[in-house]
């Protein structure tokens, strides 16, 4: 993918009046994404030439030259920029990458080098967008529009790897006793899925394993079902894809503000000898609080729960989807929840932080027609207020959580179920009724479900 993405901006728009600003406000937001999200790929790049880690821009230059870092987002990628294009160029783009992979593949094999695959569609994606630049019209703009997505999903996935990175480094010390005895208000639930898990045996074990690592193919699914029609009609004002990305940019700055690496290593098996604990057999006990060094590998990405984000994105896009898909958007919610807790990958503290994080940045992008009134800033400023009032909570209250965890429960979840409320109010209440008057969705125009 050579990114020279000044081309993503096309000019030839013959519109006018509100659909010329409607229409060129969609086209700016990958472009401007794209310029956003190069500049901090060199910042992070600069950062991990420092550190002598792996940077985005080196990870990136490895897909070129058959050693992805991941072989499924490269071809999450590509899959996405093949929803903007025509069928014969999506058909010869997504051949071209699996013939490209096969080939390498043989080749890595048959020189007895290491095997992998992804390069294919790195290197599809480099040619579709040289070629879809070439082309008029609408039909440049919706691919191009595409390929953008496509390749911001790409340049996520690499700024995420090296947010991890800064966590581990500005993270030595660890705040994992702060938020378990925080947990005690909501009844320790890694813990207790934690044993439900080893008690069912492998099977469920195994079937949310697959929930958990697969939850961008559920992204890709859910994206694929709101973009269906951009070939033919309008780009959706708002889709999953704008959600999950901000998220990614957002999230991973809690990881560097509260590292946190989660039970199954703080307390539990995967310590490398820096466990203070025998997760999920053995609740700790109830001690002051303290940070505790840890090792220089695991990452800190436990505050906030990005997954549970990304899966409350899910279940909040799949809404307005057939039946199956409503189905699907609840299973993965759900499934991943119970993944989190159920692995030790995270505390229950995580996991109602990563969910009020999701509907704050879902309320600043929703319906962007409606604009920044008072009844967006609402759910967006509670949103914020009760993310930061749980951070700080967890940390400079925890003792007292722990030691009244029923009323401290019921704040909890009561903060949460506050911003659910306001949420649902603003974005989902039926029209016309008590609630939907509170929450602004009093115009027809404010409530069209082609919004996703």
């Amino acid at each position: 993918m050579c990114y020279r993405f000044t081309v993503l901006v096309d000019h030839e728009v013959n519109v006018s009046g509100s659909s010329l600003s409607s229409r060129a406000g969609n086209r700016l937001v990958p472009a401007a994404g794209l310029m956003v999200a190069t500049a901090l790929l060199v910042l992070a790049q600069l950062w991990a030439s420092a550190h002598d880690t792996l940077g985005p821009l080196h990870s990136l230059l490895d897909d070129y030259l058959a050693n992805p870092q991941s072989a499924f987002v490269s071809w999450a990628g590509l899959g996405l920029a093949c929803i903007g294009v025509p069928a014969r160029a999506r058909v010869v783009s997504l051949t071209a990458a699996a013939v490209l992979d096969l080939l390498v593949l043989a080749l890595q094999a048959a020189c007895g080098w290491h095997v992998s695959i992804g390069t294919g569609p790195t290197l599809a994606l480099t040619a579709l967008t040289v070629t879809a630049a070439r082309w008029q019209g609408s039909q440049r703009r919706t691919a191009l529009h595409a390929i953008a997505f496509g390749v911001l999903l790409i340049m996520a996935s690499k700024l995420a790897d090296t947010w991890l990175m800064v966590s581990i480094v500005n993270g030595p010390q660890v705040l994992d006793q702060y938020v378990q005895l925080a947990d005690r208000a909501l009844g320790e639930p890694a813990w207790v899925v934690g044993r439900v898990l080893e008690a069912l045996g492998p099977i469920p074990s195994n079937v949310l394993h697959v929930v958990y690592i697969q939850l961008p193919v559920a992204a890709v699914v859910i994206a694929a079902w709101q973009l269906r029609h951009v070939t033919t009609g309008p780009w959706p004002r708002h889709n999953l894809l704008r959600t999950f990305l901000v998220l990614g940019v957002i999230g991973p700055l809690g990881y560097v503000l509260f590292p946190v690496v989660g039970p199954v290593f703080a307390y539990g098996p995967l310590g490398h000898g820096l466990q203070v604990g025998d997760w999920p057999d053995v609740l700790p006990a109830l001690t002051a609080p303290r940070p505790m060094p840890f090792d220089t590998v695991t990452a800190r990405n436990c505050m906030p729960s990005m997954h549970t984000a990304w899966a409350t994105a899910l279940f909040i896009h799949s809404r307005i989807g057939p039946r199956w898909l409503r189905w699907a958007g609840t299973f993965w919610l759900i499934g991943t929840l119970l993944a989190t807790l159920g692995f030790g990958y995270h505390y229950g503290a995580d996991l109602v932080a990563g969910a009020v994080l999701c509907m704050t940045v879902e309320s600043a992008l929703r319906e962007p027609e409606r604009g920044w009134s008072w009844i967006r800033v609402r759910p967006v400023a509670l949103g914020a207020a009760v993310f930061a009032g749980l951070l700080l909570s967890y940390r400079f209250l925890a003792v007292t959580m722990a030691d009244y965890p029923i009323p401290a429960g019921i704040a909890v979840l009561g903060a949460l179920a506050a911003v659910w409320v306001v949420f649902y109010a603003t974005w989902f209440a039926a029209p016309h009724g008590r609630l939907a008057r509170w929450g602004g969705r009093t115009m027809p125009e404010t409530i069209g479900l082609a919004v996703d």
